[in-house]
């Protein structure tokens, strides 16, 4: 059998739509530092979903270096972030926020998410002021670092408690598209763009070699972004990478599609996981799976598919995390349940 990886969706490299644009247009020569005309063109592809919306587009190569910029940028030394304790920035992130001088405040996550709820909490457990770091902007990634999505209802309510309590909303895009093609999403690129202050839409994970997109609608926000961009070297001279890569992506509704499949692939795995018996400690509604699988179990698995062990569930059990991707084959998907079943019985 063919071992096969579910490790995380970026470890192929670019769908060959894109390898073919790079190529063809290689020795085309463009402006450098992202103003040529593939990032251009892209730019507007990217305007068009937002519908009465013109923000700035920016691209940079990782999503690290988007959520630097993007909360970097608008925070003044002594303001935080509010974010969930299991969130991208305070879990996975090595302290890069802390490392630019601003303070995390967390809350406990339901489903993965901050509520207006918890929000309010935090601000109320952090307001001896000038004797706490003063929250400024909450941080939510949709979908959320175990897989679920925000509601079109859910986001409607956190920004809303931004505006009342002077608060800048970031929404951490990396797979914001299988969020937007998840079976239960209700939000599109228009809702997001009206309804946060900046945010960011991953490339990397959905089809790109690299590359996300930062997205900003607030026009207090825009003023010297390139100059934060440079700074933090994030300006790449060959700019139009990142850029050809976007335009391919939204010039006939591939990052849609591409998100979509990896979202197909992971509800066949998760029904299959589920008809064999086992439970998730997250429901399955993006492209993220996190079955609660026996230990020994885990290592007959790992002897044929690569996957995380996430954590431990109890003495006996763990938690696993398995990824699809875009690029993930059917025979993956079926390949893993035959074994799974084979060891069950």
């Amino acid at each position: 059998m063919i071992r096969h990886s579910f490790l995380d969706d970026y470890s192929e490299g670019a769908h060959p739509i894109i390898l073919k644009a790079l190529s063809e247009t290689n020795l085309v020569q463009q402006v450098a530092y992202g103003d040529d005309n593939y990032s251009n063109e892209a730019r507007k592809l990217i305007k068009a979903h937002m519908e009465g919306v013109d923000p700035d587009v920016w691209f940079v190569a990782s999503g690290t270096l988007a959520n630097i910029l993007s909360i970097s940028s608008v925070l003044r030394p002594h303001e935080a972030v509010i974010a969930a304790a299991s969130g991208h920035i305070v879990v996975r992130e090595t302290g890069a926020i802390e490392a630019t001088g601003h303070k995390i405040i967390t809350v406990p996550p339901i489903d993965g998410k901050l509520t207006p709820q918890s929000i309010e909490s935090a601000l109320n457990a952090n307001a001896h002021f000038p004797h706490m770091a003063k929250p400024r902007l909450v941080y939510i990634s949709n979908a959320t670092e175990v897989g679920t999505v925000y509601t079109k209802s859910e986001l409607q309510a956190i920004s809303a408690l931004c505006k009342t309590r002077g608060l800048l909303l970031l929404v951490d895009g990396a797979r914001l598209g299988a969020a937007l093609s998840a079976a239960k999403n209700d939000l599109t690129l228009a809702d997001i763009a009206k309804l946060a202050d900046i945010f960011w839409i991953g490339g990397t994970k959905v089809g790109a070699l690299i590359g996300e997109a930062i997205v900003i609608p607030n026009n207090s926000l825009r003023d010297d972004f390139a100059f934060h961009i440079k700074q933090r070297g994030a300006l790449l001279a060959k700019g139009r990478i990142l850029g050809l890569q976007f335009r391919e992506l939204f010039r006939d509704g591939l990052y849609f599609r591409l998100a979509d499949h990896a979202n197909q692939m992971a509800s066949q795995l998760s029904m299959a996981i589920s008809d064999a018996g086992y439970g998730f400690a997250a429901a399955t509604e993006t492209n993220q799976l996190f079955p609660i699988i026996p230990n020994d179990m885990i290592e007959k698995l790992k002897t044929q598919f690569d996957f995380y062990v996430w954590e431990p569930y109890n003495d006996g059990s763990s938690v696993i995390r398995l990824v699809t991707s875009w690029a993930t084959d059917e025979s993956c998907v079926k390949d893993f349940t035959a074994t799974l079943n084979k060891y069950t019985k």
